[in-house]
């Protein structure tokens, strides 16, 4: 026989969003957290259109991030610009094959990989399905923390270009597509930041 599904909200009681504290709400109605003083309420306001929008930014920013060049590089008066998928074709073509393979999966696979999984959630959601909730947490945790690795050719890029500046032999300059991906990658967190998990489990069997 099936347990029964018990929710804090049948109890009166709901987790800050902030912080994590238990709150009792009386009367169902919104409370003050007494540990950050922030509003707790049992779900998370217009969580599923502001993760929308958020999400649909995030994609459209993918594309110049992974298009327009990362940076430019000027090397004894030639000129050059790199893309993302430029360099990993670099490195592929001199052997260093581990590094393309780091380089692809954290600025090409892993950010879009989280925008997939935050998108089949919200269907999910929306939809109104019941099945395999479990498994739907875990990927909601798990885009969680793939959004830690998303910064990693950012940071390259910012590490190049405060080091290799030796006037007219060697200049490293950062491109637009580091402020796309920049901005995709922040876009992809506040989305699941306002995505609400608690809503996967709304949903009756």
């Amino acid at each position: 026989m099936k347990r029964p599904f018990i929710r804090a909200k049948d109890h009166g009681v709901a987790g800050c969003h902030t912080c994590g504290q238990v709150v009792v709400l009386a009367s169902h109605q919104a409370a003050t957290c007494p540990r950050c003083g922030c509003a707790v309420h049992y779900r998370k306001c217009n969580s599923l259109a502001r993760a929308w929008a958020l999400l649909i930014s995030a994609f459209i920013m993918y594309i110049p991030s992974n298009t327009e060049p990362m940076m430019y590089t000027s090397s004894l008066g030639q000129q050059g610009a790199d893309t993302i998928m430029s360099g990993v074709l670099y490195f592929l073509s001199h052997g260093d094959w581990p590094l393309a393979l780091v380089i692809f999966s954290a600025s090409v696979l892993l950010p879009l990989l989280k925008m997939i999984a935050i998108a089949y959630l919200l269907i999910m959601v929306q939809l109104g399905s019941a099945r395999r909730k479990i498994e739907n947490t875990r990927l909601y945790m798990l885009a969680e923390v793939m959004g830690k690795w998303s910064m990693v050719d950012v940071f390259v890029v910012s590490f190049l270009t405060a080091l290799v500046q030796l006037g007219a032999l060697t200049t490293i300059e950062p491109g637009p597509a580091g402020l796309a991906f920049a901005a995709m990658v922040l876009l992809t967190m506040f989305s699941a930041m306002a995505f609400d998990p608690k809503l996967i489990w709304d949903q009756t069997e």
